[in-house]
């Protein structure tokens, strides 16, 4: 069960990076307060999560997970540049997440 808590705070820390930036500086008040719910149910699943996996461990999967899918969700909404260079980085953050997985 901690893996499952982990894996949907890790894609509720991309939702509220994600969010960050649809709030336009906090000035827009429903993304705002969606971003805040995922911040708050992000960091409350890691802790949950932390119960029964090392913390170091469950630190860098949750976000690596964030960072990778808010790098790929960058790309797909925002136009963020999609070099082979960048991609193969996201790719190196996904292969440490499931090293990771494997390892713990």
């Amino acid at each position: 069960m901690a893996w499952i808590y982990l894996f949907v705070g890790g894609l509720l820390e991309i939702g509220w990076a994600i969010g960050l930036k649809y709030t336009e500086g906090f000035t827009r008040p429903l993304p705002t307060i969606g971003t805040l719910i995922c911040m708050v149910s992000s960091v409350l699943l890691l802790g949950l999560a932390m119960k029964a996996i090392p913390v170091g461990t469950a630190y860098a999967v949750w976000a690596g997970i964030g960072a990778a899918g808010t790098a790929v969700l960058g790309i797909m909404l925002f136009g963020d540049p999609a070099t082979a260079l960048r991609l193969m980085c996201i790719g190196l953050i996904v292969a440490g997440i499931v090293g990771l997985k494997l390892v713990a």
